[in-house]
């Protein structure tokens, strides 16, 4: 079970988020807080796994409330404003919900909390370092999309930078990425909470179908079906 609140200056999100939540059997929300402050003084007496923080509030943007706070958690920013969003990813956001978001983009952001909270809470909390032609740059776990060999090179496809291209092997570079990565075909690796859609042939990851080959097939088909048992989806 997922423990989680949620920080939002206005109601109607925090209805939402309340109404959104009662849809899953996995994830229970706690309690909700129209301040930073409360929000605060609460966690300083409780455990939570995830909150749910909107960025632009009165006394403290939730940006700073979570560089401010003790404790490890998973965060999933909501808020009307996009030109947060590569800042949040530098702070492991799970993911960055843009209001208004319909059930269906919650859906995709829990079954990324769902696979953070099943694979430990440092899944998404670090960095790896590549070396890009003459110079190593450091990748956020959280900016990877998937990754794509090409001949004797790997290309990095990111989320808010431009895709890397650097010299290794998939083996190499799995052996610095967390389990929730998934080599699922001989050219191409998937962190598991980037998977939109899947059948038994492909998998689909920011918006590109990707085949999964036929050495893998069996273990990442059973790896995707025991995530979407762990989803908790209610059903009328």
């Amino acid at each position: 079970m997922i423990r989680a609140i949620a920080i939002d200056d206005e109601p109607m999100p925090l209805n939402i988020l309340t109404r959104y939540c009662s849809t899953f059997t996995g994830i229970s929300l706690l309690e909700t807080f129209n301040s930073v402050k409360a929000a605060r003084e609460w966690l300083s007496k409780h455990k939570v796994d995830l909150i749910f923080l909107d960025i632009n509030m009165p006394s403290q943007s939730g940006l700073d409330f979570i560089r401010s706070i003790e404790g490890e958690y998973h965060v999933i920013f909501t808020t009307a404003h996009p030109e947060y969003a590569l800042e949040s990813y530098e702070l492991q956001a799970i993911d960055y919900l843009l209001k208004p978001f319909s059930l269906e983009r919650f859906l995709q952001a829990i079954e990324k909390a769902v696979v953070f909270h099943q694979f430990g809470k440092d899944q998404n909390a670090y960095d790896i370092f590549i070396k890009v032609d003459a110079t190593t740059i450091k990748i956020p776990i959280s900016d990877i999309t998937y990754i794509e060999a090409n001949a004797d090179y790997l290309k990095v496809h990111r989320k808010y930078h431009k895709m890397a291209l650097t010299r290794m092997t998939m083996g190499n570079i799995s052996r610095l990425l967390p389990d929730s990565f998934i080599r699922i075909h001989r050219s191409f690796l998937v962190p598991i909470h980037e998977i939109d859609q899947w059948s038994n042939k492909a998998v689909f990851v920011a918006g590109r179908e990707i085949p999964i080959g036929k050495t893998y097939v069996n273990e990442v088909i059973g790896c995707l079906k025991r995530l979407k048992q762990s989803s908790f989806l209610k059903h009328d």
